[in-house]
């Protein structure tokens, strides 16, 4: 017996990614997650209307009009990964001094500056303040971009701390900060990658025919799912480690603890 499944690759991954979205939503707000990681839940709430929004208005609407609506969630998600940045820094060195904060943060933003200035062209000054409605999207589209990349560059810098020297402050092995942070570092560190990648294929690439052009974007498409796969992996990852109470919680604690009978009325009076 032979089954023909009607779903290419794409597809797949999206059912997937989505779903373990939502799984990883219940066990965030189940396991009283949320107070602790309330940017990290923030992010992946956008990422699962992002992929809500683009399965449901996709090609249904204007595309001026599914632009705007596209670029504000792209934006809005680029601005809270930042943030998740911050807020899972804020967690794993709780016990440094201000000094070592102070330099570290600007050692961290210095390296992704030079990367984000230097990676990639930048449109002129004159194209992005045209007062259009293009150059506003144009705009908007730049910053996505930018600092998507920013966020990569710091959230990978933040997982070789964490990991290096984690142990020292407050996100030692088993801690949900640093399970998170290696799942955010690890899909960014993918994400460059495939950037890497494909920027070396489109320019040591010539297309001299509609087969070599096919051939091109199956490579880009090919990266593309090699990604998302990465991604639904850290999702299963997060799923599995912040359903489990880190050792020594309160939870766990209450847990261990035996329980103490109470005292009767009759042993009271004796």
């Amino acid at each position: 017996m032979h089954f023909h499944f009607n779903f290419s690759a794409n597809e797949i991954l999206w059912t997937l990614t989505f779903a373990g979205l939502l799984v990883l939503l219940v066990v965030l707000l189940g396991r009283d997650r949320v107070r602790r990681f309330p940017w990290f839940t923030a992010a992946m709430v956008i990422m699962a209307l992002r992929m809500v929004a683009s399965r449901l208005l996709l090609g249904r609407m204007p595309p001026i009009t599914s632009s705007e609506i596209f670029l504000v969630l792209a934006d809005t998600a680029s601005i809270v990964s930042i943030l998740v940045v911050v807020e899972m820094a804020r967690q794993a060195f709780k016990g440094a001094g201000r000094v070592a904060w102070i330099a570290g943060t600007v050692i961290l933003l210095a390296i992704g500056g030079v990367i984000v200035a230097k990676w990639g062209s930048w449109p002129a000054w004159k194209t992005l303040t045209a007062g259009s409605q293009m150059s506003a999207l144009r705009l908007m589209q730049l910053v996505a971009q930018k600092t998507d990349l920013l966020a990569d560059t710091l959230t990978i810098q933040l997982g070789l701390l964490v990991v290096l020297v984690g142990r020292r402050f407050n996100a030692g092995w088993r801690s949900h900060t640093q399970q998170i942070v290696i799942g955010l570092s690890t899909a960014s560190l993918a994400q460059v990658a495939v950037r890497i990648i494909w920027q070396q294929i489109a320019l040591h690439t010539t297309v001299h025919a509609q087969a070599d052009y096919a051939r091109v974007m199956g490579l880009q498409d090919k990266f593309y799912n090699a990604n998302g796969a990465i991604y639904v992996a850290v999702l299963v990852w997060w799923i599995a480690c912040l359903w489990i109470d880190e050792p020594g919680s309160a939870a766990g604690g209450a847990a261990a603890a035996p329980e103490i009978p109470a005292a009767t009325d009759e042993s009271a009076s004796e």
